[in-house]
């Protein structure tokens, strides 16, 4: 009679594999959209699911496909990518979405971060750069184009801070400036990820923002990091 395998004998093809990152592309111009898939594709766990070639197409394709990531043009016909942003965070707040265009505009990019974009990246990135962008947008970690970081930070206005932030939430606050993930400030911290989300949450309150982008805006503002650091 054949003996039941052990769990940890089951051969490493049935073991949990990374999962691809599906991602939907929104732009109103095909052929940038064919660029888009053509580069991504050659990241294996990469995983174009669809597209749409406006802010309306891409609010009904989300909500059908349900989208890790959005890679969202902001010049749209129809509706603007900042309008179906601030929409498909609302609508889907567990699908990201990656600001993609081909100008610094600090109107775009401001308006593309307070709509709850998680990153902001030219159109002239590598595919590289937009790929590790994507990734970074799934695992919950802000990635800003260098000179929109800049920027943004030089025009960015929070508003009063409501409380003061306790020491952890501090730390936890630096951390999402440097690109953390709530998993690797988690192992950073020795303490459980949800433990994280609350710090999380509580200091988001504390400072009346909205997102992990604004909350790494705030601490680049106020000294608490600077866009040098890793």
């Amino acid at each position: 009679m054949t003996q039941p395998q052990h769990p940890d004998d089951a051969p490493l093809s049935s073991q949990t594999a990374p999962r691809s990152v599906r991602v939907l592309l929104v732009d109103d111009h095909a052929v940038v959209r064919q660029g888009l898939r053509l580069f991504l594709g050659l990241d294996p766990l990469i995983d174009v699911v669809g597209e749409a070639a406006n802010g309306e197409e891409a609010l009904a394709e989300a909500a059908r496909l349900r989208p890790d990531v959005v890679v969202m043009d902001l010049m749209m016909p129809v509706m603007d990518g900042i309008t179906a942003t601030r929409l498909l965070r609302r609508q889907l707040p567990d699908t990201e979405v990656i600001a993609l265009t081909s100008t610094l505009e600090e109107h775009k990019v401001n308006g593309a971060i307070d709509a709850g974009a998680m990153g902001y990246m030219l159109k002239d990135a590598s595919s590289d750069t937009l790929a590790e962008a994507i990734h970074a947008a799934a695992r919950g970690e802000v990635r800003l184009h260098p000179e929109a970081a800049r920027r943004l930070v030089r025009d960015f206005r929070s508003p009063e801070m409501r409380e003061n932030l306790t020491p952890k939430e501090v730390i936890v606050l630096q951390l999402i400036a440097h690109g953390h993930s709530n998993r690797d400030i988690a192992q950073d911290q020795g303490v459980a990820e949800a433990t994280v989300k609350t710090h999380v949450s509580r200091l988001l309150g504390k400072l009346g923002l909205e997102s992990r982008t604004q909350a790494a805006l705030y601490a680049l503002r106020h000294g608490l990091a600077t866009l040098d650091e890793g």
